[in-house]
């Protein structure tokens, strides 16, 4: 097929032929998200607290002077991909034997999808969204975009699709991504690998991760955003939806390494049932501007969420992460952990909001955000947020931003340390609070490298 054919454009009449096959209720669901993005607009004004620390830094001077956010973007000039089943092994990673399964995505197309025998003997379904969407669509239905699931309370975080005019985007046009259901009871020991990439110039990647873990039930996923190609422009408009059982045990870990062409705007929940417990690490070292909202609602008692970040930018790169932690029910806890380290011109901003709703008392709650500046141009926003309506919690908050210490790295250099070395070593040593709390080595292990090839080639 020729590739020009492959892909489309955000329009209803695009909508209505990838859409074509799919049941109607997925259909109306589509067309009720492309109302919203019809409906909203860019973000661009000052009066929108949620985007106002959203600015590239390669355009600053301008939004300055006239108030305009994302200057330079155009979504007119990406092209979401036609879903064709594609299916080849051209990407597979060599550490495919060392986990229970493997998906691959380029472009917005599956390029292939393995799973162990294990897997299917325990009755975990692990495929691409779009063949989900052909054998278990109820499944589907039940989960996907559906804040309602056991909730009837109005969340803080508010829908997934209906955030701003990207996450509409997301909702109209979803192409690719994958499902993982695992059943009641059922521990997968060895984790699930999922690699999400883009090669072309302008495309548009609008994949959707929808992870399900029942009642008991035990799941490490691994996921990494990459781009192959270092200069092709390209947009990311993604959602990760996390669903953890009654005494559900779920690790997810999503890296994300896109070039520095790459606008990122994504939305990320996950729902936490009672005695649940749930470990998401979020490492960020790419893009060219992320805007990134997270929200972990921890609706059942007793369950436990902890969510860590980690983030290296560079450049001009520039990140903005809003996170709410929403306790909805008593004895629940949470622990967030976010830590940047920014160079050159670099500018991060980070929002975190702890919400405490009325029946959520013996609430324990921690969020603490901390900043490395390792240039005089780099710039870091840091701003915690208390939200209590209940009487008996701990709830507590803390951020940091500050310039890497002299004193440091003298005393490293006169140990007979170069300075790049120095510089090493004090930025491993401020990422290993996170590090530490990371379940996986060969994860930290991983993140280890990412690290250490941003110094090398920043």
């Amino acid at each position: 097929m020729d590739k020009k054919l492959q892909k489309g454009d955000f329009s209803k009449e695009f909508l209505q032929k990838i859409a074509a096959t799919e049941p109607q209720w997925m259909r109306d669901k589509r067309l009720e998200a492309y109302a919203h993005y019809e409906s909203l607009p860019m973000p661009h004004t000052t009066k929108d607290d949620v985007w106002r620390r959203t600015v590239d830094m390669r355009t600053q001077d301008y939004w300055r002077r006239t108030r305009r956010y994302l200057r330079g973007f155009a979504v007119e000039k990406y092209h979401p991909s036609v879903p064709n089943g594609t299916v080849s092994s051209e990407y597979v990673d060599d550490s495919e034997s060392e986990t229970a399964g493997v998906l691959v995505q380029v472009d917005g197309q599956r390029q292939h999808i393995s799973d162990s025998e294990i897997l299917k003997e325990k009755g975990v379904y692990f495929a691409d969204l779009h063949t989900a969407l052909q054998e278990q669509p109820e499944l589907l239905r039940s989960y996907f975009m559906n804040k309602a699931v056991t909730l009837e309370t109005a969340l803080k975080s508010g829908n997934i699709a209906q955030h701003n005019k990207f996450d509409a985007l997301h909702g109209a046009f979803w192409q690719g991504g994958y499902l993982l259901h695992v059943p009641k009871g059922v521990r997968v020991e060895a984790p699930l690998r999922v690699y999400i990439r883009m090669s072309e110039a302008e495309q548009a990647d609008l994949s959707h991760t929808l992870i399900i873990a029942e009642e008991g039930s035990q799941v490490v996923v691994l996921e990494d955003n990459l781009s192959t190609t270092a200069e092709a422009s390209g947009l990311h408009s993604g959602a990760v939806e996390i669903f953890a059982g009654q005494n559900a045990n779920v690790t997810y870990v999503q890296a994300q390494r896109w070039n520095r062409h790459v606008w990122n705007f994504a939305s990320h929940r996950a729902m936490v049932a009672r005695d649940a417990q749930l470990c998401w690490v979020t490492a960020t070292f790419g893009g060219r501007l992320n805007k990134i909202n997270q929200a972990v609602v921890l609706e059942g008692a007793g369950c436990n969420a902890k969510m860590l970040g980690l983030a290296f930018t560079d450049a001009r790169q520039h990140l903005d992460v809003s996170t709410a932690q929403e306790h909805i029910s008593p004895h629940t806890s949470s622990d967030l952990l976010y830590r940047t380290v920014l160079k050159d011109r670099a500018q991060a901003a980070w929002g975190g909001n702890i919400y405490v709703y009325p029946s959520a008392n013996h609430t324990d709650a921690y969020q603490k955000n901390d900043n490395l500046l390792l240039s005089e141009r780099a710039h870091a926003d840091t701003l915690p947020g208390l939200e209590i309506q209940a009487h008996e919690v701990r709830c507590t908050h803390g951020a940091t931003a500050g310039k890497i210490d002299a004193e440091q790295v003298f005393y490293l250099m006169s140990r007979g340390l170069p300075y790049t070395e120095a510089e090493k070593l004090i930025v491993e040593g401020f990422f290993e609070p996170v590090m530490e709390r990371i379940p996986l080595e060969s994860v930290r292990e991983e993140l280890g490298t990412s690290i250490t090839r941003k110094l090398v080639t920043s």
